[in-house]
């Protein structure tokens, strides 16, 4: 299975910011962001920067950085569908005489 090559390299991103005369640090501030956030997008995963930037430019998150989509989210477990985890308490009674 290969990956997918993202449609722009961080190269290209910047480029195309400041083809627009806009900076990330004022673009971030436009968007109520703190202001190194949108250039911490190329080392960190942070899907509210990485979809303000590439609307900017034109683009889609997941088409410039295809590694990072679809989103994975945590999963929860369901104890009602699979059972209580070997490591919770049970529900029977404490043995008062051990105790």
């Amino acid at each position: 299975m290969s990956k997918a090559k993202p449609s722009m390299d961080w190269e290209g991103i910047k480029a195309e910011v400041h083809r627009r005369k806009m900076t990330f640090t004022e673009l971030a501030v436009r968007h109520g962001m703190h202001p190194s956030l949108i250039r911490k997008v190329k080392s960190a995963t942070l899907y509210e920067a990485q979809a303000v930037l590439a609307a900017f430019i034109d683009q889609k998150p997941e088409d410039l950085w295809p590694d990072r989509y679809p989103r994975k989210t945590s999963a929860i477990f369901d104890s009602a569908k699979w059972g209580p985890a070997e490591g919770q308490k049970t529900l029977r009674p404490a043995d008062m005489v051990a105790a």
